[in-house]
């Protein structure tokens, strides 16, 4: 029975923990021999901390004996490599760190822990989270579980490829180059990037930095259905110390409770981002299964900022992050503000939009889940889109759509290619309306159907 009850959303999972249909022991065992007999050929949870996990199951088991119910109580998870789980490596896939053991726990990890989840170890990332690949000199190369050959995505691929590959049910990630989206949309499962400061960040960073949040930079939760997000963002969110002395978090609820409620805006072309025609397919027919129900579909928005003057101020403040400590020139401070200046008004333009529209949908990337490629400069990587060898990084324009303006974004699987590799899309919302878009998501979950394990899984 654990074994099955595996296999249910996690939000299930702590109805039958609490019912005391199985014990959480039984549970996270369950899990610990999915791991270990599923693992060994794709390398997603490449830290593990099973005796621990079976302390923390064996806590949750007494504290449900007591009468105890909390959102996670018993339910085995596992955490990106990025995030500090006291007494676990955190490295960031840096040889430098190798070694490096994290003293206590990151704020995430603490709720997670907090609401009773099992943390049973850490998955797989790039070095130094940047790539949307997941493979460095440490732990080695994760690959996607609906074929081997391809990546999983990154900087999240582990948890993506763990959770496709049903071996836990949620997942605790990071987004600011896509880093949640893109592996979501890779490994067909489901992946929120909250909007910005939303989920204390504080505690993912590598080893010895303590200093102010990165601009753009976010934590949020994976998993294999909608609900599951909403469960989890509820642990995760709120202020950190010292501004939760006075502020408390309100997330208003979302827009509409019906599809056929929602404006929706979709956006499938960029100037600078090739998109995959059997992407936009989906997204093509989505829409119009959208239409059919009676949302109000439109193409087209005037308010919008314009694309490429968005992608290069994002660019430019994301190398600005990502290349900090490396040696590389760093641009005048009066020049960064200016760039923060020129994301400002980007922000203002979407706050325009949204007063048109209720969610936006758009690629989570230009393609689907792409051959491994070891070549060390991004600059010299082609992806093969329609047939064309196009530009590796441009496709950065797909997660600048939400990451620059700080909107929420929850990425869900919408089809399948003809060669039967996972489509996925992001569903972008207003600032602080993450609830609006995790719904939306379940809404199309429900409708038109949402996670499939990959062949063999």
């Amino acid at each position: 029975m654990a074994d099955d009850l595996l296999d249910l959303p996690a939000a299930d999972l702590v109805r039958a923990l609490s019912d005391r249909r199985c014990s959480a022991v039984e549970v996270a065992q369950a899990a610990i021999a999915r791991i270990e007999a599923r693992d060994a050929t794709i390398n997603a949870v490449v830290v593990r901390g099973f005796e621990r996990g079976l302390d923390a199951a064996r806590e949750a088991d007494a504290a449900l004996a007591r009468g105890e119910r909390r959102p996670l109580l018993g339910v085995p998870m596992t955490v990106k490599e990025s995030h500090n789980v006291a007494g676990l490596p955190t490295t960031w896939g840096i040889e430098h760190f190798r070694g490096s053991v994290a003293t206590e726990d990151s704020v995430g990890a603490a709720r997670l822990k907090g609401a009773g989840a099992v943390i049973l170890g850490k998955t797989n990332v790039p070095i130094g989270l940047g790539d949307w690949q997941s493979a460095n000199p440490i732990y080695g190369r994760t690959v996607n579980p609906w074929d081997p050959a391809r990546s999983p995505g990154g900087s999240s691929g582990g948890g993506a490829a763990a959770l496709a590959a049903r071996m836990v049910p949620l997942e605790f990630g990071s987004d600011i180059g896509g880093s949640i989206r893109v592996p979501a949309a890779f490994c067909g499962v489901y992946g929120h990037k909250p909007s910005y400061a939303l989920v204390p960040v504080r505690g993912h960073a590598p080893p010895g930095a303590n200093g102010a949040p990165p601009p753009m930079a976010v934590c949020g939760p994976m998993a294999r259905t909608a609900g599951d997000l909403e469960l989890a963002l509820r642990v995760l969110a709120g202020p950190d110390v010292p501004e939760s002395t006075a502020y408390r978090l309100a997330l208003p609820p979302p827009r509409h409770a019906r599809l056929s409620d929602y404006r929706v805006l979709i956006l499938d072309n960029d100037p600078r981002a090739a998109v995959d025609g059997e992407i936009a397919a989906a997204i093509g027919s989505l829409a119009e299964r959208l239409s059919s129900l009676g949302a109000s579909v439109a193409r087209r928005d005037d308010a919008l900022p314009d694309p490429g003057h968005t992608y290069d101020t994002y660019v430019r403040i994301l190398m600005t992050v990502v290349t900090r400590g490396s040696g590389a020139q760093s641009m005048p401070a009066h020049d960064f503000l200016g760039l923060l200046d020129a994301q400002a008004r980007i922000r203002r333009a979407w706050t325009s939009v949204f007063e048109s529209h209720d969610v936006v949908i758009a690629p989570a990337f230009g393609s689907v889940a792409f051959p491994h490629d070891d070549e060390p400069d991004q600059e010299k990587r082609r992806l093969t889109i329609n047939g064309k060898a196009e530009p590796f990084f441009p496709q950065a324009a797909w997660p600048g759509l939400a990451s620059l303006p700080h909107l929420p974004s929850t990425a869900v699987p919408i089809g399948q290619t003809r060669s039967g590799l996972p489509i996925g899309v992001q569903i972008v919302g207003p600032y602080l309306e993450d609830l609006t878009t995790i719904a939306f998501a379940g809404l199309i979950e429900r409708e038109f159907g949402g996670f499939t394990p990959p062949p063999g899984y």
